[in-house]
């Protein structure tokens, strides 16, 4: 294991905001991993751990130990009839990942492609797109337990997976680092379409029977289409989750507001289009100074040059202020903010 001092981590998150780690630790095995967890608990330390940067605010410091998942590995454990266990190391990268299990035969995750990230982050995110999450297919997740550095090996329900939450982003944050996950996935092609905006695509290009190719073709264009480019342009994809409220809130909004996207969220609660309250509070492709709202997609937040964590942060409230004001609908923040905001940071930017 090694450990650098004072590392900065603009370079390792998409939406490229200026941080910096008080100690950083690249982990390539659990055993490095399990070894910067004993360093920051001998020392009293925090552990903060970052896979690909994508789903991340980060603030100017990160105090503590900064472990940076790099495990690789890819492993077909098991096959039982038309299910096979697939095991990977949690630093794999997740689209290179869903291209290898199609390229395997491999099928389940074909609407999740292009998500960027790391295969640990996926179930601590609950990731979802066009239908599909990753609790559909998800089995067991391998951490290490903080600070004690005990491997526990926790399965899908241990995990508490719901709409772009689990047990490791909301009910036990920082407790666990997942070095690895196990996916069942199936051997027989099998493809998920009843998404609106994928079942459309799938019609206007003909296709009467689509593979699991595909979908990931068409979802992977679709994305491409409607989300920028980290690498030339700063964010973190959808940077808010759409509400879920009661019938009854929906309804009342829909009386007001009829073109209001709804969707079913479970028995007796709607899904809100939160991309559509925020266009409607007039924030599509507009700047909040450095940081604007994507003029393609209401949801994205994009760094304009030079913003720092904490306007990322300032925007989004100032976005969340506004629709509580008009529709009386909080919106949650989809990305993890990390960090403090040091002073002398804050008197810089």
């Amino acid at each position: 294991m090694r450990l650098l001092p004072r590392q900065a981590l603009e370079a390792w998150n998409t939406f490229g905001v200026p941080s910096r780690a008080d100690w950083l630790c690249r982990a390539t095995t659990v055993l490095e991993a399990r070894e910067a967890v004993a360093f920051a608990a001998d020392r009293g330390l925090p552990v903060t751990v970052l896979g690909g940067g994508s789903n991340v605010v980060l603030l100017s410091r990160v105090p503590g130990v900064v472990i940076r998942m790099e495990i690789t590995g890819f492993e077909v454990r098991a096959r039982q009839g038309e299910r096979a266990m697939v095991q990977v190391g949690a630093g794999e990268d997740w689209p290179r990942l869903v291209d290898r299990c199609l390229e395997g035969g491999l099928h389940g995750l074909e609407n999740l492609t292009d998500i960027p990230g790391t295969a640990g982050a996926a179930p601590v995110q609950n990731i979802g797109a066009y239908g599909v999450e990753v609790a559909d297919v998800l089995e067991e997740v391998r951490c290490l337990e903080v600070p004690s550095g005990r491997e526990v090996l926790l399965d899908r329900r241990a995990c508490c997976l719901g709409y772009r939450d689990s047990l490791f982003k909301s009910r036990a944050p920082g407790r666990y680092l997942v070095v690895g996950v196990t996916l069942g996935l199936s051997t027989r092609p099998e493809v998920r379409v009843e998404y609106e905006g994928l079942a459309r695509e799938i019609a206007r290009q003909g296709l009467s029977a689509p593979s699991p190719r595909d979908v990931a073709r068409l979802v992977r264009q679709v994305r491409r289409d409607r989300l920028p480019n980290p690498a030339r342009l700063g964010n973190a994809g959808s940077f808010f989750v759409n509400p879920v409220v009661e019938d009854g809130v929906a309804a009342a909004l829909l009386e007001r507001y009829p073109d209001l996207p709804t969707f079913p969220a479970g028995p007796g609660r709607r899904k809100l289009a939160a991309g559509w309250l925020i266009e409607r509070c007039g924030f599509k492709g507009r700047a909040l100074g450095r940081v604007g709202v994507h003029r393609d997609h209401a949801l994205v937040l994009v760094n304009l040059g030079g913003a720092t964590g904490r306007e990322v942060i300032d925007a989004a409230q100032v976005i969340r202020r506004a629709v509580r004001e008009t529709f009386g609908v909080d919106l949650e923040m989809e990305p993890r903010v990390l960090g403090t905001d040091d002073p002398e940071d804050r008197r810089e930017s």
